[in-house]
């Protein structure tokens, strides 16, 4: 068998096992663009959305597509993630136009599910292509990660970090790597390549779910337009406070059930 065959079906069969992580994700946002289709239902849109959101997510669970592990930690990155939409919609980054019944401060709660898709797509990955990792460094990468998250919301009033904060990143991670198994052969990539390659499929998704109404930015209101490549760069940052909750999840002992 030639390299190159070998290469391609390594590909192809990376990219099988890539779909399945996104599984969550992909099923999440076919629900935005259809309920979007959807005729006029007595309930809003947006309720409707968070009833799926969690049988999507009790789905998971017991068809043990989610492990209880996991199903925390996808948890904890919904309350982030709606914490950090309470502050960026209230300082009119984005919205969320339509009506909802269980909407605060004009977040509905199923917003929360777009940053619980993005831990979904981390946990399974961890498993599926069993990741493992060397050269990192948990402590000064949870920082470095801590300061990206805060500093999102702070910009707003003190100056914007994140080019300080992407060098540091850099600097924390430089000699991590990511093995990961596809088939039977093992691969390694950099950490620090693999938060940009997320951060861009993650900006590719962004494209998708305000074209389908998922949300919209001030210069989307009243015609749909590509987002911002600044957004590429802003999701390979946050991928970073995901990754760390992960990976700090898998560290943690199991306890056993007596």
């Amino acid at each position: 068998m030639s390299a190159i065959t070998v290469c391609v079906r390594q590909l192809l069969l990376f990219a099988r096992i890539e779909a399945r992580c996104c599984a969550f994700a992909v099923a999440l946002l076919s629900g935005v663009a259809l309920s979007g289709v959807l005729p006029r239902l007595p309930v809003a849109r947006y309720d409707l959305l968070l009833v799926y959101g969690v049988l999507l997510t009790l789905l998971f669970r017991f068809r043990g597509w989610e492990s209880g592990r996991d199903l925390a930690v996808i948890g904890i990155c919904h309350a982030v993630g709606l914490a950090f939409e309470l502050v960026k919609v209230a300082l009119g980054s984005w919205s969320y136009p339509e009506p909802a019944l269980l909407k605060f401060h004009g977040v509905p709660l199923y917003g929360g599910f777009l940053y619980a898709a993005v831990g979904s797509y981390v946990c399974r990955a961890w498993r599926l292509l069993d990741l493992r990792l060397t050269g990192y460094r948990a402590g000064p990468t949870a920082v470095v990660a801590a300061g990206v998250y805060v500093n999102f919301f702070g910009h707003h009033w003190l100056p914007d970090l994140r080019w300080l904060l992407a060098g540091c990143l850099l600097a924390v991670t430089a000699r991590a790597q990511v093995w990961f198994t596809v088939g039977e052969r093992r691969h390694r990539m950099p950490l620090a390549l693999s938060f940009t390659l997320i951060g861009f499929f993650l900006w590719v998704a962004e494209n998708i779910a305000t074209a389908v109404g998922a949300w919209r930015y001030p210069y989307q209101i009243s015609q749909w337009q590509p987002v911002s490549w600044q957004k590429f760069g802003a999701w390979a940052l946050l991928i970073s406070v995901t990754f760390v909750l992960v990976e700090r999840s898998r560290r943690a002992p199991v306890r056993a059930v007596r």
